[in-house]
């Protein structure tokens, strides 16, 4: 079967999600997020850590390109098999999806790493948010 994708809907659900990590990760739950994994903030921006951080953003890029692609086929096998569309399957698929991915594949960072549940839900709350709002941009741009 063909899958019909947008990819100028997946561009725009990458570009959602590095923005949504910006603030998600900043202003929102950054200082708490940081105290938890034990990152200081540096005192200047060495060539070292800007590096780091461009590395670091270059392969957020392409997981949140994958995310986006392997939900907009999700959604699209969804939409073929039950013939509903719009926002509340873009929604639905997006939150099983979290549940049935995202949630076992984090909750370990609680149960075998000592990490403390605000953690996963600062982690979890992030992919969960992302994935409904690409759920939706995928759904009405499809």
């Amino acid at each position: 079967m063909d899958v019909a994708i947008n990819y100028w809907a997946i561009v725009l659900c990458v570009v959602v999600a590095v923005v949504l990590g910006t603030l998600w990760y900043g202003p929102l739950f950054g200082k708490a997020w940081m105290r938890i994994v034990g990152i200081k903030k540096p005192d200047e921006m060495t060539p070292a850590i800007k590096r780091t951080m461009m590395r670091s953003y270059t392969l957020s890029l392409i997981t949140s390109f994958g995310m986006a692609y392997v939900l907009a086929h999700v959604l699209y096998y969804t939409t073929a098999i039950t013939r509903v569309a719009g926002v509340n399957t873009g929604v639905q698929v997006a939150l099983w999806s979290w549940i049935g991915f995202v949630v076992p594949a984090t909750i370990g960072s609680v149960l075998w790493e000592d990490r403390p549940w605000k953690y996963w839900f600062i982690t979890a709350g992030y992919y969960l948010v992302t994935l409904i709002v690409m759920g939706v941009i995928l759904a009405v741009w499809q």
